[in-house]
C-alpha cells in the first residue's frame, strides 16, 4: 500500500477503510519492530492517522482494533458481530472459531433450507446415480427453491445453471474450482445449459476464461460471457438490468450491502448486473425470446444476498425467482476463520503452481489439526474439525471410503499430521497438473466458440 493518502479512499466502503486502517497499523508495527530508518517509519504512520481520519469522517465513529464499523457487521437480520463472532458478507468472511463459520446459524440467518438427507435421496432418484461428492459431504449444505427444480425435472421442463468468476489475481486457485466443479457434470445429470459469467472489468480476465474452459465444460450446453462484452451486444440483458435498477431503491441496497453515500455508483449498480443472468429472457439467442425458464445458481453463502434481492424483485418484473445452492467457503491454508484469499499467495494453492510449490505450501503453511508432539497425538488423535489437510480432502478426495478411513486414522492418532498432508501433496498436484494440460489445450478460437452468443444443443 502506498505511504501517502490515496484519491481513491473516498470511494472506499467504510468496511474496506476498516480493512486499510488494520493493515496499515501493521506495517506500522512491523516498520518499528525492524527498526526501520525514522523517515520511513514517519511517513507510514502519518498515512495510518490520515486512514484513520477518512475512517471516522466515513462511519462517525473512532477506529477501534477489531471492531469493524457496527452498521456493516449486520446480516441482514440485525445480527452483529457483538452479538456473534461470525461476520459474513459479499466481500469478507471471518470467524474466531478454528472450525470455521457456523453454517446452521447462517442458514437462520439468511432464511435459507438446509440441505437435508431427504433432498439428497430425491436428487439422487432424479438422476439415477449417486449425487455430486459436494452434496454428500455438505459443502452444499443450503438452498433456495431445489424442490421447484427437482419439480421441473421430473416434468421434464427446462432450467439452467449459472454461476461465475472474478478473481483479483493474476491466476485462479483451487477455491475458485468449487462452483465450476460441481456445475460441469450437472448438465448431463441434471440441468440443460451452463450460463457462466466472467466479471469485468479485469486485467486477468483471458486467464480466467482459459481456466473455466480447462475445467472441462461442453462447448455444445455452454455459453461464456463477459459482462463487459455481453452487456454492449444483448439488448435482452441491459433491459433486465434497467428493470432491476428501476425496481431497487437506494435505501433497499445499503441495508442488503452496507452501502454509504460516499461509495461510487459503479458499486450501487452492480447488484442489478449480477441478477440479470438469473432470467432467461437475458439470453435470448439461447431460448428462443422465452423468459420462463428458470434458473439454478450454484455459489458460496456470501454470494447470497445478491440473489435475495433478485428473488425480491423477479416476480414484480414478471420473472420467476431463481433457485440457489449455497456452497460453505473454502478455508485459507492458515485456517478456517477467512476463505482463502487470492491476493495472498501463501494463503491458496493456485492453478498455475508447480508441484514444488504444493508441496511446500501445504507442508509449511497448512494449518494442523495435529498434538504438539508424537506422543501426544498417538494418545489423543488429530482434529479433524480444525485440519485444514482434511479440509481439502474433503472438497477433492472422490473415494468417500477413502476419506471415512483417513479421518478415523487421523483421529484415533494412528495417522500423523505429516501424513495427512503428504495425502493431500498427492492429491492436489495431479489434480493440478491435469488442469493445466487442458488449460494448454485452449486456444484462441476455443475461447471464440464458447463466447459468442448462439443457440446451444437444446430444444426451449
Amino acid at each position: 500500500m502506498a505511504d501517502s493518502p490515496n484519491c481513491d479512499l473516498k470511494s472506499l466502503s467504510p468496511l474496506q477503510l476498516f480493512e486499510r486502517v488494520t493493515e496499515q497499523g501493521e506495517k506500522v508495527r512491523a516498520l518499528k519492530a525492524g527498526k526501520a530508518p525514522k523517515d520511513e517509519i514517519d511517513a507510514a504512520v502519518r498515512m495510518l492517522l490520515s486512514l484513520k481520519l477518512s475512517y471516522k469522517s466515513a462511519t462517525g465513529q473512532d477506529y477501534q482494533a477489531g471492531l469493524p464499523p457496527r452498521d456493516l457487521v449486520l446480516i441482514n437480520n440485525g445480527t452483529t458481530k457483538e452479538e456473534d463472532e461470525d461476520f459474513v458478507d459479499p466481500w469478507t468472511v471471518q470467524t474466531s472459531n478454528a472450525k470455521g463459520v457456523d453454517y446452521d446459524k447462517l442458514i437462520v440467518r439468511f432464511g435459507s433450507s438446509k440441505i437435508d438427507t431427504d433432498l439428497i435421496n430425491r436428487i439422487e432418484r432424479a438422476i439415477g446415480q449417486k449425487p455430486h461428492r459436494f452434496l454428500r459431504r455438505g459443502i452444499f449444505f443450503s438452498h433456495r427453491d431445489m424442490d421447484q427444480i427437482l419439480d421441473a425435472y421430473e416434468n421434464k421442463k427446462s432450467f439452467y445453471l449459472y454461476t461465475g468468476r472474478g478473481p483479483s489475481s493474476q491466476a485462479m486457485h483451487v477455491g475458485h474450482l468449487i462452483p465450476f466443479v460441481f456445475t460441469n457434470p450437472l448438465p448431463c445429470t441434471l440441468s440443460p445449459v451452463v450460463s457462466l459469467r466472467i466479471f469485468g472489468p479485469l486485467k486477468n480476465e483471458f486467464v480466467v476464461r482459459l481456466d473455466i474452459i480447462a475445467c472441462g465444460f461442453d462447448i455444445s450446453k455452454t455459453f461464456i460471457f463477459s459482462d463487459l462484452d455481453y452487456l454492449g451486444t444483448s439488448t435482452g440483458f441491459y433491459k433486465n438490468v434497467v428493470k432491476v435498477q428501476k425496481h431497487v431503491t437506494f435505501n433497499q441496497v445499503k441495508g442488503i450491502f452496507g452501502f454509504t453515500d460516499s461509495d461510487c455508483i459503479g458499486k450501487i449498480s452492480f447488484p442489478a448486473i449480477q441478477a440479470a443472468p438469473s432470467f432467461s429472457s437475458s439470453f435470448p439467442q439461447i431460448f428462443n425470446d422465452k423468459d420462463n425458464i428458470q434458473c439454478l445458481i450454484p455459489c458460496a453463502i456470501d454470494q447470497d444476498p445478491y440473489f435475495r434481492m433478485t428473488r425480491d424483485v423477479a416476480p414484480r418484473i414478471g420473472q420467476p425467482k431463481p433457485a440457489l445452492l449455497h456452497s460453505v467457503f473454502f478455508p485459507a491454508l492458515q485456517g478456517a476463520q477467512t476463505k482463502m484469499s487470492a491476493s495472498d499467495p501463501n494463503s491458496s494453492i493456485f492453478l498455475t503452481d508447480t508441484p514444488k510449490q504444493i508441496k511446500t505450501k501445504i507442508n509449511k503453511h497448512a494449518f494442523s489439526g495435529g498434538r504438539d508432539t508424537i506422543e501426544e497425538h498417538r494418545k489423543y488423535g488429530g482434529n479433524c474439525d480444525v485440519d485444514v489437510s482434511f479440509m481439502y480432502l474433503t472438497f477433492f478426495l472422490e473415494d468417500d471410503d477413502r476419506l471415512e478411513q483417513l479421518k478415523q486414522a487421523y483421529t484415533s492418532g494412528e495417522l500423523l499430521t505429516g501424513e495427512l498432508k503428504k495425502v493431500l501433496i498427492e492429491t492436489l498436484q495431479p489434480l493440478i497438473a491435469a488442469h493445466q494440460e487442458r488449460r494448454k489445450q485452449v486456444t484462441d478460437e476455443m475461447v471464440k466458440q464458447f463466447m459468442t452468443p448462439r443457440k446451444l444443443a437444446f430444444e426451449f
